[in-house]
C-alpha cells in the first residue's frame, strides 16, 4: 500500500480546501471533547493539523508519525513535539496518554490491528481515542487530490468489528465533511451550511466517519498476543539549531 508522503498531506492542508476540511474536523472534535484540561494529548497518523487548538488547554501534546510516511517539524517556531516511530512500536509508556486522536492512519496500514493494540497499550484506564476515516461510501474516498482518497476506506460495521477485536467500548458512529472535496469558491462559502445540514438530514453521506472508543480494561483478547519487548527511542523531527526539546528522551513522557 501506498501511504501518502508528509509532504503531500502538509500540502493539502495549507490549499483552502485543506484548511476548510480542518475547521470542519477540529468543530467535530471540539464537540465530542469539550473540554480535555490537563489530559496528555497524542496524535497519530498525520494529527498536527487537529492538535494546535488545543495545546493550551492539555498538560502536554505530541505526535507520532509512522516511519513510512516521514515526518515534519511542529509547531512551527517551536521546540519539536513530533517523533517518528514504527506502527506498532510506539516509544512511550504503558497507561502514559489520556487522549489520542488517530487520523490518515488507520486507513493507510496493512496491520489496523498493530496500531490499536499499541493505542491500548498507551492509554490511561480511563483514556479514550478518536478514531477519524474515510467513509467508504463517500465522496472524499474517490477523490485521489486529497488525503482521504488513499488508502482502505472504512464502513461504520468494519470500525466496530476492529475495535471490538482490539478490546475497546465503543459509541456512536458520527459524520463530517458533507461538502464536496472541491476547492471551488462556492463550495466552500456553503461548506458550514452543508456541514450543519448534513448532521441534521444527510448522516450517511458524510466523507469521514469518526468514532470514539474508550478502553476495555478487563476484557480477554481472543488469542494472546505476544508481548513486545524492545521499543525504538523517539526520533524527534529536525530541530532549528539552538533549539532544545523539553522532552527528555531516556524519561518517555516523565518531566
Amino acid at each position: 500500500m501506498i501511504r501518502p508522503d508528509v509532504i503531500d498531506l502538509r500540502k493539502f492542508y495549507h490549499t483552502r480546501l485543506g484548511i476548510t476540511a480542518r475547521k470542519a474536523l477540529v468543530r467535530k472534535i471540539r464537540t465530542l471533547w469539550p473540554d480535555i484540561s490537563n489530559f496528555r494529548l497524542l496524535g497519530l497518523g498525520y494529527a498536527t493539523p487537529y492538535l494546535f487548538p488545543f495545546r493550551n488547554e492539555t498538560e502536554r501534546t505530541i505526535a507520532m508519525m509512522p516511519a513510512q510516511q516521514g515526518v515534519i517539524h511542529w509547531p512551527h517556531g517551536g521546540p519539536s513535539l513530533v517523533g517518528l516511530s514504527e506502527e506498532g512500536l510506539l516509544p512511550l509508556p504503558d497507561n502514559s496518554i489520556d487522549r489520542i486522536i488517530l487520523v490518515h492512519g488507520l486507513e493507510n496500514t496493512r496491520a489496523p490491528d498493530d496500531i490499536l493494540q499499541e493505542v491500548w497499550r498507551v492509554l490511561t484506564s480511563t483514556g479514550k481515542v478518536l478514531i477519524i476515516v474515510p467513509a467508504r461510501g463517500g465522496l472524499w474516498a474517490r477523490m485521489e487530490k486529497t488525503p482521504f482518497g488513499h488508502g482502505y476506506p472504512y464502513s461504520d460495521k468494519q470500525l466496530r468489528k476492529v475495535l471490538r477485536a482490539n478490546m475497546f467500548t465503543y459509541g456512536d458512529v458520527q459524520g463530517a465533511l458533507y461538502f464536496p472535496p472541491s476547492g471551488s469558491g462556492l463550495n466552500l462559502r456553503l461548506a458550514s451550511f452543508l456541514e450543519n445540514m448534513g448532521e441534521k438530514w444527510w448522516s450517511r453521506f458524510s466523507g469521514v466517519r469518526i468514532i470514539e472508543a474508550e478502553k476495555q480494561v478487563f476484557a480477554i483478547p481472543e488469542e494472546p498476543q505476544k508481548k513486545k519487548k524492545v521499543r525504538p527511542l523517539i526520533a524527534p523531527a529536525a530541530v532549528p539549531i539552538g533549539t532544545t526539546s523539553r522532552f527528555d528522551r531516556k524519561a518517555g513522557l516523565k518531566k
